[in-house]
């Protein structure tokens, strides 16, 4: 099964998938400057909580290795604004932070012995945080697998899975959370088709998620969102498997705007609902979904499709995130493992493990 890779790490430099040209267009971007790794991030040609990830540790080896710095102490002075540079691109997704927060302490790791060295020293730092950011998109593949392993042994035999907005490769840099539950569990023999709702404003189960699953053979149907509840009251949906951009000790989740409409409508017709994300999107410093930051994005990407108005010149807003409350969600799929309710232990475990 072919799967896309949305970012890798190359001798030319960051070469990362255009996601704003999907489907019409397959268009790769390489990037030398960590800079355009941010912007990259923050206009989403690369989205999706742990590709953030993985994109955000490949912008900080990039800034490294190519910083004029001669001294460890020049290098001190200009990782944190390398740092501060991707902190800045999109609030909601943790793994962007974690991601930082990583390499943060493996610089501290390294600067002892890099300070004792001279230039040989600078050069050993900026080998590591490449060796660091290759590390984080190989443990991401590695993870998706898990997760997909995991998960698929709750995914119906045969029938409907409904997704929302896009939860695969494109999202992970690996087969995905969602969308790598999906493929596990088809690689296993379940006879699934996926229902995958349009995501407005920004279109990305039409323009991704169903990309992806067509480029690979998976049986989708595509439907607008307002269609969500007519077909999980009669459509033989037997689950719904989403990602997430940040979860809260207790168990709300983050993930696109629809999201909670879904896992509302999912509990009133009785069909389970499953987040799929890493550990790394789990923030146990956020008792509850309440303390999550919510995106706001242009209101024009909700007034205009394809840089085409559609409205009015009204009032408009794009809220990018909701969050589900815990008490919709049946359980939440890890690569470390299945938490169930009450999420509080079971998630404070997982992350442990």
């Amino acid at each position: 099964m072919h799967t896309v890779e949305p970012i890798q790490w190359t001798p030319a430099g960051v070469v990362i998938l255009d996601q704003l040209k999907l489907p019409s267009e397959v268009v790769h971007h390489t990037y030398t400057d960590y800079r355009d790794v941010a912007k990259a991030i923050k206009t989403m040609i690369i989205r999706g909580a742990p590709a953030i990830g993985v994109a955000a540790a490949m912008g900080i080896a990039l800034g490294v290795q190519h910083s004029e710095a001669k001294t460890l102490e020049d290098l001190r002075a200009e990782f944190p604004i390398i740092c501060e540079t991707l902190a800045h691109t999109r609030p909601t997704a943790v793994d962007l932070f974690w991601a930082i927060a990583r390499f943060k302490r493996r610089f501290d790791e390294l600067a002892p012995a890099a300070s004792r060295n001279g230039a040989a020293g600078l050069d050993g730092i900026r080998t590591a945080m490449v060796q660091e950011a290759l590390l984080v998109h190989e443990e991401r593949r590695a993870g998706d697998r898990c997760i997909g392993k995991f998960g698929a042994a709750l995914m119906p035999k045969s029938g409907r899975v409904m997704t929302q907005c896009n939860a695969g490769a494109l999202a992970t840099a690996g087969i995905g959370t969602a969308l790598g539950v999906i493929r596990v569990a088809i690689e296993e023999g379940h006879q699934i088709e996926v229902l995958v709702p349009e995501t407005r404003p920004y279109l990305q189960g039409s323009r991704l998620t169903a990309w992806e699953l067509h480029e690979d053979g998976i049986p989708l149907t595509l439907i607008t969102d307002n269609m969500v509840g007519h077909f999980l009251r009669t459509g033989g949906v037997g689950a719904v498997v989403v990602g997430a951009d940040r979860i809260a000790a207790n168990g709300d989740t983050a993930n696109k705007i629809g999201t909670y409409g879904i896992a509302v409508l999912a509990k009133e017709n009785d069909i389970p609902f499953y987040v799929a994300a890493p550990i790394s999107t789990i923030d146990l410093s956020l008792p509850t979904g309440d303390q999550i930051p919510i995106e706001e994005r242009s209101p024009a990407e909700v007034t205009h499709a394809a840089g085409i108005r559609t409205a009015p010149d009204v009032r408009a807003a794009h809220i990018a995130f909701d969050v589900t409350p815990h008490r919709y969600i049946t359980a939440i799929i890890t690569e470390n493992g299945i938490a169930h309710a009450p999420f509080a232990p079971a998630l404070k475990d997982l992350v442990q493990r």
